[in-house]
C-alpha cells in the first residue's frame, strides 16, 4: 500500500508513520531523510541537492522529485512506503502522478492551529540530558527543572509561539491546497488529531484497514 501523510507540523505524523511502517513493514520516506540519504549515496540528484544547501539555496522542486522517483524505485518499496512531508505543493504532487506512481489512501491527521500552538509551545527540554516536558500534560515537579538530573528546562527556538504560528501560515499556505487536491481523486481520509494517541493510532489503522 502506497501512503501519503498529511496534517499540520505538531500533529503527530512522525509517531503515526512509525506504527504503520512497523506495522504493515513497509518504509517510511521522508523528505529530509531522502535528501540526506541522496547525498550521501553521490547520488546526481543527491550532487545537486548538496550544491544547493551549500549554495545557501532552497533544493528545488525538480531535484526533490528526482530524489523521489530514485527513492520509490528501491526494492524496498516494492510493497509500499509511506510519504511524510513529500508532496508539499500541487507542482509537487502533479509530479507524483506523472511518475505514474499510485497512491492508495491519503490520511490527514486534523488539528486546530490553537492546539498546534499549545502543543509545542508548551514542550520544554533538559539543557542537560535531554529529558523532554510539557508545561500542561507532562510538567516536571517544580516547573523549571529537570526531574532526572536539576537542570534547567529550555523552550526549543522551533517551539517558540511566534515560530510556531509561521510555521503553520507555511503549511496552510503551501500544504493545505493538497487536502482538495486528494479529496477531488477521492484518496483522503481525515483522522481527529485531538483525541489520545492511542485513540489517533486506533483511527489510523482502522482508515487503513490494519
Amino acid at each position: 500500500m502506497n501512503i501519503i501523510l498529511f496534517g499540520p507540523p505538531g500533529a503527530g505524523k512522525g509517531t503515526q508513520a512509525d506504527i504503520i511502517s512497523e506495522t504493515m513493514s513497509i518504509p517510511t520516506l521522508s523528505t529530509g531523510a531522502m535528501l540526506r540519504e541522496a547525498m550521501k549515496a553521490g547520488t546526481p540528484m543527491g550532487l545537486a541537492a548538496k550544491s544547493a544547501i551549500e549554495a545557501g539555496s532552497l533544493v528545488s522542486d525538480e531535484v526533490v522529485i528526482g530524489i523521489v522517483k530514485d527513492r520509490i524505485a528501491q526494492d524496498d518499496c516494492k510493497n509500499g512506503f509511506i510519504l511524510d512531508g513529500f508532496p508539499r505543493t500541487i507542482p509537487q504532487a502533479e509530479a507524483l502522478d506523472a511518475m505514474g506512481t499510485k497512491i492508495d489512501v491519503v490520511l490527514d491527521i486534523e488539528v486546530p492551529d490553537e492546539a498546534i500552538v499549545e502543543r509545542m509551545s508548551g514542550r520544554r527540554l533538559c539543557s542537560a540530558c535531554g529529558a523532554s516536558y510539557h508545561v500542561k500534560f507532562n510538567p516536571s515537579e517544580d516547573g523549571e527543572t529537570c526531574d532526572k538530573c536539576g537542570a534547567p528546562l529550555t523552550l526549543r527556538k522551533d517551539d517558540k509561539p511566534e515560530v510556531v504560528e509561521h510555521r503553520l501560515g507555511v503549511y496552510h499556505a503551501e500544504t493545505e491546497p493538497l487536502i482538495g487536491y486528494y479529496k477531488n481523486k477521492n484518496l483522503l481520509v481525515t483522522v481527529d488529531g485531538q483525541k489520545s494517541p492511542a485513540e489517533v493510532t486506533a483511527l489510523v489503522k482502522k482508515a487503513l484497514g490494519i
